[in-house]
């Protein structure tokens, strides 16, 4: 069974550490000064079924930015080093997952490419999480991660239905490109590598 991998990371605007085990059983310990903020990531967990544990100080008397973004950077860097290099995997995963009047799709490729569709633009806060965040977060996600994105909201109105919606269906995604393919016999690549 591959250890947890665990990052630390302090900037002036952040301190960060965190323990993930990427094939666990969906625990999470989050606290990052923002409540929603947390929830998310919870929730991330919970259907990714990975063990996270993660304490973030930031200097929240600015705004949530720093924090968001910075958790996003260190989660991409954690998810990259357990990830690869990769074995027998689907590699691709797509999920739409609705929460009452709320749909949202994620495709993802672990490419080791970083790419990020995200749309449309979300505005407006949630328990003082504020939506734009969503977005900073995923990019510096899979920017330090090394995946293909494509986050497409479908419908609705409640953004807190939308944001829960939202990691909900990346996380289902990325736990269906990690899981074995017993038929796959290399890298699932033409190229050999990823």
């Amino acid at each position: 069974m591959p250890k947890p991998v665990e990052i630390a990371r302090q900037t002036k605007e952040t301190e960060i550490k965190l323990k993930l085990t990427l094939k666990g059983s969906g625990e999470a310990s989050i606290q990052s000064g923002i409540g929603f903020f947390d929830h998310m990531l919870e929730a991330l967990c919970k259907h990714a079924l990975m063990d996270l544990s993660l304490t973030c100080r930031g200097d929240l008397h600015v705004d949530g930015h720093h924090t968001v973004e910075d958790v996003g950077i260190v989660l991409g860097q954690a998810l990259k080093e357990a990830i690869f290099p990769v074995g027998a995997i689907e590699r691709f995963g797509d999920r739409i997952v609705v929460l009452d009047e709320a749909a949202v799709q994620v495709a993802l490729d672990i490419s080791n490419r970083p790419y990020l569709h995200f749309g449309p633009e979300l505005s407006g806060s949630v328990g003082g999480f504020d939506a734009e965040l969503a977005e900073e977060f995923f990019r510096a996600l899979t920017t330090q991660a090394g995946l293909s994105c494509h986050i497409t909201l479908l419908r609705g109105r409640n953004l807190h239905h939308i944001l829960e919606a939202m990691f909900k269906a990346f996380a289902v995604a990325l736990r269906t490109a990690l899981s074995h393919n017993p038929r796959m016999s290399s890298t699932p690549s033409t190229k050999g590598v990823l």
